[in-house]
């Protein structure tokens, strides 16, 4: 039996709720669409996760197809005996790692860079530069990286041989790729990432830097004792948002700037293009949707797990 503590709280809550709703329906009427649509193609199509522990047949569809015996073969055929899809993980990991961390340093400097800029024109100009590549499709990306590394006619490959040197074929060693992908990524990411830095710098009170500077404080003190550290709640939630993505790597960046390119599978191929390549090539829907079910379930346990620790040490950064 609840006691009357507990039956009045429960009672406040409702009718905090009811207040809420009466003074702010406007805005709830604004955002039911948004939470429509975030329904219907958010949570609606996690029915169909079923396919992963499914012998999914297309004529029997997704609830008539039989279940797997053992529930979970799908899952032991993705990981037993299985290289490529280990190799896939492995890369996806590693590389989002190595993109989130070196991409937000880089950010992060890229921040504190035009922030100091004095001349404001200079620094609207630098920051729209920056910002343009995050908008720039990876198709037409991918079009400017062949057109630079390619073997025949490729302005890099050109370059070496006026200089007297032998042409590289780019497209045959997978070791170089991880640093190629890095700087892409970081060339079309960076400039992004900055502005939202460069928002929380723009809030910070001015007299921090007024009485650093009474202190005689240089002005790499200043950033390193007061932009950094007033900066670190934003930065726990970018890279919280981050490792949220940490098993999904974005298909449109693998896929389109190596070409697919066989030779480069060793150090390019990630979950997103073995998924799609799985179904290209065999078209078989469960083993892709248990890859996918595998991506979610590990990317929503790092995202607890790194709330948490940001939480523990950074109250004012945890999402939730």
């Amino acid at each position: 039996m609840k006691s009357k503590a507990q039956k009045n709280g429960t009672v406040n809550k409702k009718h905090k709720l009811l207040v809420d709703l009466k003074n702010g329906w406007q805005l709830y009427v604004m955002a039911l669409p948004a939470i429509v649509l975030l329904f219907l193609f958010a949570y609606m199509p996690m029915a169909g996760l079923v396919i992963a522990f499914k012998q999914y047949n297309f004529r029997q569809g997704i609830w008539g197809s039989d279940w797997m015996h053992p529930l979970f073969k799908n899952f032991e055929i993705l990981f037993k005996h299985n290289d490529v899809a280990m190799a896939a993980i492995r890369n996806t990991l590693l590389l989002n790692i190595l993109f989130i961390s070196v991409g937000t340093i880089f950010a992060l400097l890229l921040a504190l860079s035009l922030n100091e800029l004095a001349n404001k024109h200079l620094k609207k100009i630098t920051q729209s530069l920056t910002f343009l590549p995050y908008f720039i499709s990876t198709v037409v990306v991918g079009i400017f990286v062949s057109g630079l590394l390619g073997y025949e006619n490729g302005t890099l490959n050109k370059l070496i041989t006026s200089f007297g040197g032998e042409k590289v074929a780019f497209y045959q060693h997978a070791s170089y790729w991880p640093l190629i992908l890095l700087l892409v990524n970081i060339w079309k990411g960076a400039g992004y990432s900055a502005v939202i830095y460069l928002a929380t710098l723009s809030g910070i009170d001015e007299s921090y830097y007024e009485a650093a500077q009474i202190d005689g404080a240089t002005r790499w003190q200043q950033i390193w004792n007061i932009s950094l550290p007033l900066m670190r709640p934003t930065v726990v939630v970018m890279t919280l948002l981050a490792v949220g993505k940490i098993m999904n790597a974005d298909f449109g960046l693998f896929y389109n700037i190596t070409g697919a390119m066989p030779t480069l599978y060793s150090t390019t191929d990630v979950l997103d293009t073995y998924i799609f390549r799985a179904l290209r090539q065999t078209g078989d829907i469960a083993i892709s949707s248990a890859t996918g079910f595998f991506q979610s379930t590990i990317s929503f346990v790092l995202v607890i797990v790194c709330n948490w620790l940001a939480r523990r040490y950074e109250k004012d950064a945890a999402l939730f």
